[in-house]
């Protein structure tokens, strides 16, 4: 029997309870009456059809196991589950490939190489092919940085060999290192309910690039400028309309989104556009929680 208080925020094993940041989301919504219960995404245990809905949280490890992730968010929609964010944006999403489909929209997205699985070419090729004096390499499914590296002027052979496991195993990005990340840092704009919130710029640690909390960056909170705050509400709103093709709910029911791009010559270019298990950072405005909170139970139906 599903219950029309209780809300799911699906973790994932290494994190099986409610991270800190998501608490604060809890417990604004439970002062208005919606209890939260943490569920492992891939516990077969779980009787998901008795939770009102299910807010994708800390799935932290869904780009490990993509194609049962996968399978996990269709077989929550064929039950008639309600997801967070919706289930045809979240498979969108799930492969960086989306950035392709942003870029052909108009948006302003950081310079991609696609590597195909299996594509004869190496990244020296690459590198000398686009002019880049240093780059990023990631694989397409990927999260917080995962297999996310940084190669020079001229690639190691190690560099070169790394390259090719990646694109033995899938598709790969190559993208040229933005010194911005490390001059300036990485904004990152958040959206509840399709509305903006707040900014946080992030930065990465001394001799690093990855400005993730596990890899040493540090993140404080920030006024974004209106022309980034513009480019991001963009952004978002090309997505939704590339995925609601294929949406059986509404687009409005995107509940939460988070934009990161730098700042290039002025203008704010796209790095990842978050729509599945992102760090809302809750904490870096007052108001984000309440926010947040009014932004579900609208989607809801609980409030107007």
């Amino acid at each position: 029997m599903q219950c029309d208080d209780v809300l799911a925020f699906a973790t994932a094993a290494a994190v099986p309870g409610v991270t800190d940041d998501d608490m604060l989301l809890a417990q604004a919504l439970e002062a208005e009456g919606t209890k939260v219960v943490p569920a492992v995404w891939d516990d077969p245990a779980v009787e998901w059809t008795r939770f009102a809905a299910v807010v994708i949280r800390s799935c932290w490890d869904y780009h490990l196991k993509h194609e049962q992730f996968l399978a996990w968010v269709h077989r929550l929609d064929t039950l008639g589950v309600r997801v967070f964010n919706p289930p045809a944006l979240v498979r969108w999403n799930s492969e960086k490939t989306y950035l392709r489909d942003l870029a052909a929209r108009g948006v302003a997205v950081a310079p991609t190489r696609w590597v195909g699985q299996g594509e004869q070419v190496s990244l020296g090729d690459v590198m000398g092919e686009r002019g880049w004096d240093a780059v990023v390499v990631k694989p397409a499914v990927s999260a917080s940085a995962h297999e996310t590296w940084r190669s020079g002027r001229t690639p190691a052979v190690g560099d070169e060999e790394r390259f090719r496991r990646m694109t033995d195993r899938g598709r790969v990005l190559v993208q040229p290192f933005l010194d911005e990340v490390q001059q300036e840092g990485e904004w990152s704009l958040l959206f509840y309910g399709g509305a903006y919130s707040h900014a946080v710029i992030k930065r990465p640690r001394e001799g690093d690039f990855r400005v993730q909390r596990e890899h040493g960056g540090q993140s404080e909170s920030r006024v974004a400028s209106s022309e980034a705050i513009a480019a991001a509400s963009t952004a978002l709103h090309a997505a939704t309309g590339i995925a609601s093709r294929s949406m059986t709910s509404p687009a409005s029911e995107l509940l939460y989104a988070r934009v990161d791009g730098c700042m290039v010559n002025g203008a704010f270019t796209l790095m990842e556009l978050e729509l599945i298990e992102p760090d809302l950072y809750l904490r870096a405005h007052p108001d984000a929680p309440a926010r947040l909170a009014g932004a579900l139970q609208v989607a809801l139906g609980l409030a107007s």
